[in-house]
């Protein structure tokens, strides 16, 4: 039944016209519930209820349409945030240091705003949203404390993963993670009260909008400061550091609350957001013509996998390029999507849900090619963050992209939006869970004892904390080979040993034979190969 038969026969009756009302705004089905009513309204007038919905409805509408930016509220919060952004990019004071052992002398990584600048930001975008949309305050501080938890656990905890590439690894696959959690954060509040499929989709929507705007904040900010500095040095002026770093940081830190604000009404839920004008009508546009193109692209990149198939396989910047073309594919999807079926034509509807499980489908194949990749490389070398990090990340889209296609197969020609709502849905919550995870794992499920290593000569300290694990030495004076585990070193036996544990003679590190006699022994590989030699 039409929404427009279902209100016509419940003109007396407001308590399920209020469940008619819920159950199109969890569709995502809020504008066609609209236009029932404004049909009804003109139709009998002097109906009471229908007069109630009408001008709730219209305010409603006029709110997502046009709303005020509370600047009071956002020049303040946005210079402190710029404030902030600037005095920690101080990459002399602020700068995070690779830990090594006590001999072994820590080297500069990154500034530690590269972590801040997420948590940082969305603290002030979360108390913008309270502020404004008269949202709880308590929940809005406990968000911002978890997220700077998050980022202080990070600094704390970096050096336990250990070696100095799997501190690198995890430091960087933080730049990443605590941005994806910050977003969370947001998001957990705006949908506190409304956790319905179709408003966690609305913010996803929302969210592209206001990552598109800050990047067109971002051009605009960087085309003023470069001529800024340009001007200046046609002059022969050269701009102080702490002026530059003003420019560039602090400007930084005014764009993710200003995009905000410009973008998103806090006053008003998710579902109930404007995305039929402006932005919203331009970015759906885009991406709704990219969705056959993305379709020709993957059919002709399939067609060629058969010619390049080990690529990936063998070249680590093949496979990072596919795994950042799944998730463009996943945005484009979730952008492609619109609101509502109110928004497009019934015979447009028809191809974008085509064009949609088309892509999925595609996607799904290359998903589960890359996944073999990694699983390859992975068991033919070592686990390492990154290596564990995107098998997740790509279990989680092949679970996505799974989950779109088997509720569209199962979903009406009427209810097909929903569906994809509720795979969008249990995505973000997958992806969520996931970075939580890492943010928390990491470091310890690759760590090392540190008392351990500081009971190590130095030359093999050095090399813990500059490789990766597995750690064979042996000795110039020596042919005995030697796995170095727990602090001890194991003998292997044989070179078939050696071969068939995966080792590699490029994990082989000469060191002095005395430092070699100076680790105890321990089991030897296998354990009844009898008593280990001597280097």
């Amino acid at each position: 039944m039409s929404y427009r038969d279902r209100v016509r026969t419940l003109a007396q009756d407001p308590e399920q016209l209020e469940q008619v009302y819920q159950t199109a705004r969890e569709a995502g089905e809020t504008e066609a519930f609209k236009q029932a009513i404004d049909h009804s309204h003109a139709s009998a007038p002097d109906n009471l209820l229908y007069a109630a919905w009408f001008h709730r409805l219209k305010h409603v509408g006029d709110q997502a349409k046009a709303f005020a930016i509370a600047w009071a509220w956002v020049v303040p919060l946005a210079l402190a945030n710029g404030l902030l952004f600037w005095w920690l990019s101080d990459d002399q004071r602020f700068m995070i240091e690779l830990a090594g052992a006590p001999q072994v002398a820590a080297v500069d990584f990154l500034p530690a705003i590269f972590l801040l600048a997420a948590p940082l930001s969305a603290a002030f975008i979360l108390t913008y949203l309270t502020a404004v949309g008269r949202r709880r305050w308590t929940l809005s501080a406990l968000i911002s404390i978890v997220l700077a938890g998050a980022s202080a656990y990070v600094l704390v905890t970096f050096p336990q993963a250990g070696t100095r590439p799997f501190q690198e690894q995890y430091l960087t696959l933080m730049i990443m993670h605590l941005p994806l959690l910050s977003w969370a954060g947001v998001g957990a509040l705006l949908v506190a009260e409304h956790r319905d499929p179709g408003n966690r989709f609305a913010f996803l929507i929302k969210s592209l909008e206001v990552l598109i705007m800050g990047g067109l904040f971002v051009i605009v900010g960087g085309v003023f400061t470069v001529i800024t500095i340009g001007l200046f040095g046609a002059l022969d002026i050269a701009l102080p550091e702490l002026v530059q770093r003003l420019f560039i940081a602090g400007g930084g830190g005014l764009i993710p609350v200003v995009a905000t604000a410009v973008i998103y009404d806090p006053t008003a839920p998710p579902a109930e957001q404007s995305f039929s004008e402006g932005l919203s009508r331009l970015v759906a546009l885009l991406l709704r013509i990219m969705l056959p193109l993305t379709v020709l692209i993957l059919l002709v990149y399939l067609a060629f996998i058969p010619f390049n198939f080990r690529a990936p396989f063998d070249n680590r910047n093949v496979l990072i390029t596919y795994n950042a073309m799944l998730f463009a594919v996943i945005a484009l999807l979730v952008g492609a999507t619109p609101v509502s079926l109110a928004d497009v034509s019934p015979r447009l509807g028809r191809w974008l849900r085509r064009g949609i499980m088309a892509v999925a489908a595609l996607s799904l194949i290359v998903s589960l090619y890359a996944l073999g990749a990694i699983v390859y490389r992975t068991a033919l070398d070592r686990l390492t963050p990154n290596r564990l990090t995107f098998i997740g990340w790509n279990v989680i889209n092949i679970g996505l992209l799974s989950l779109v296609l088997l509720l569209q197969v199962r979903a009406g020609a009427g209810r097909w939006l929903q569906g994809l709502f509720r795979a969008y849905s249990a995505g973000t919550v997958a992806y969520t869970v996931w970075t939580l995870a890492m943010i928390l794992a990491i470091p310890w499920l690759f760590g090392i004892n540190q008392g351990e290593v500081e009971a190590l000569p130095r030359p093999v300290q050095r090399i813990i904390y500059e490789e990766p694990s597995p750690i064979l030495l042996k000795c110039a004076g020596s042919p005995h080979i030697y796995l170095l585990q727990n602090g001890e070193k194991r003998w292997i036996e044989s070179i078939g040993t050696f071969e068939d544990r995966g080792y590699v003679w490029r994990d082989v590190h000469t060191i002095p034979c005395d430092d070699l006699r100076a680790i105890p022994d321990g089991v030897p590989i296998p354990a009844d190969a009898g008593p280990p030699p001597e280097p």
